[in-house]
C-alpha cells in the first residue's frame, strides 16, 4: 500500500494516535471503555465493536496484548477469501453499481486503467442512461484512456446499451467489459429492478457473468454506507467492494464493518481523481498503515 502512504497519512495519523493515547493507560478496563468509544467513532458498528471488546477482554486475561489482540481482529475480520477477478488473466465481464456521487464511474474508469496497464484489452459500456452526465463522463474517461465505450441516447433503455456492449465484447474479443450503471432511477424499487434486468440481459448471452459485481461506496459517509450495501445487496450477488474518497474525511472503520456484517471483501481503495489513485486492498497492508 505504498501508493497511499501520502493520501492515507491523516487516516492513519489520527487512528495511531487514538491508540496511542488508549493503550497507555494500565488499567484494562480503562482502555478498554475508551477504545469501545473509539471504535464507535470511526464508523466501526457498534456490534462488531462489543465482539471485539469482548474478544479483547478474554485474550488479555490469558497474558496477550490488548493492541495486538485488536490488530489480529481486525486483519482477521477484512480476511475473507474471494476471488479477484481484476486480478487475474481469464476474460469476464463486470457490473458497477453504487449510487450517484460515490465516485462509481470515476472508479471504472480506474479499474480500466489498471486492467490496461495489465495489457487486458478492455471495454466500457456506459449503461447509466437516466443521466447525461453519466455518458458523457464516462465518453470522457475512454478517451482519455483509449477505451472503447458502448453507450445510448439519455433515457435509452440501460439494457439495450448493455447488450450493444456485450456483442461488442463478443465479436472483437475483449478481455474484458466494465458496465457503469444508474445510481438512481426515481425510487430504490426501479433502481434494482433496471439492474435485475441488465443481470438478465448479460446471462442470458454469457450465463456465467459477471463474474464481479462491484458495489462502489464513498467511504466519508460511515454508516450510510451500511444501508446502503444492504440495499445493493438485495438485487444481486454482490463480489466485493471498492471504497472510493479515502483520502477525504474517511475514519477507517466502515471497511470493517462492511466486511463483518455482509462477508463481503473490499476489492479496492481509492484516492483521489488521478487514475493511479486505485490499489488491490490487502488487510495486511491496511493493518500495518493503522497500527504501524
Amino acid at each position: 500500500m505504498q501508493i497511499f502512504k501520502g493520501k492515507l497519512n491523516n487516516l492513519s495519523e489520527n487512528f495511531k494516535r487514538g491508540l496511542s493515547s488508549i493503550f497507555s493507560r494500565r488499567n484494562i478496563e480503562e482502555i478498554l471503555e475508551e477504545l469501545e468509544e473509539f471504535l464507535v467513532l470511526s464508523d466501526v458498528s457498534i456490534d462488531i465493536v462489543e465482539d471485539f471488546i469482548k474478544k479483547i477482554r478474554k485474550r488479555v486475561k490469558k497474558g496477550e496484548e490488548a493492541i495486538n489482540v485488536l490488530r489480529e481482529e481486525i486483519v482477521e475480520t477484512l480476511s475473507i477469501d474471494s476471488k479477484n477477478w481484476f486480478d487475474k488473466d481469464e476474460k469476464f465481464i463486470a457490473l458497477i453499481v453504487g449510487v450517484n456521487g460515490g465516485g462509481k464511474t470515476t472508479s471504472i474508469a480506474k479499474l480500466g486503467a489498471l486492467l490496461k496497464d495489465r495489457g487486458k484489452n478492455v471495454i466500457f459500456a456506459a449503461a447509466d442512461t437516466f443521466r447525461a452526465a453519466g455518458g458523457i463522463q464516462l465518453e470522457q474517461w475512454g478517451s482519455k484512456l483509449n477505451i472503447p465505450v458502448v453507450s445510448g441516447e439519455k433515457g435509452a433503455d440501460p439494457s439495450s446499451v448493455v447488450y450493444n456492449a456485450l456483442n461488442s465484447y463478443r465479436t472483437n474479443n475483449y478481455d474484458v467489459l466494465l458496465i457503469d450503471t444508474a445510481g438512481r432511477v426515481h425510487t430504490k424499487e426501479n433502481l434494482m429492478n433496471e439492474l435485475k434486468k441488465i443481470t438478465k440481459v448479460i446471462k442470458r448471452e454469457f450465463p456465467d457473468e459477471p463474474k464481479e459485481v462491484l458495489l462502489v461506496l464513498d467511504a466519508t459517509i460511515g454508516q450510510n454506507a451500511i444501508v446502503q450495501a444492504r440495499e445493493f445487496r438485495k438485487f444481486s450477488d454482490l463480489t466485493g467492494i471498492v471504497l472510493t474518497k479515502m483520502d477525504g474525511t474517511a475514519k477507517g472503520g466502515t471497511i470493517i464493518s462492511i466486511a463483518k456484517e455482509f462477508s463481503l471483501p473490499v476489492k479496492f481503495i481509492c484516492t483521489g481523481e488521478s487514475v493511479e489513485d486505485i490499489q488491490l486492498f490487502s488487510p495486511q497492508d491496511y493493518a500495518k498503515l493503522l497500527f504501524e
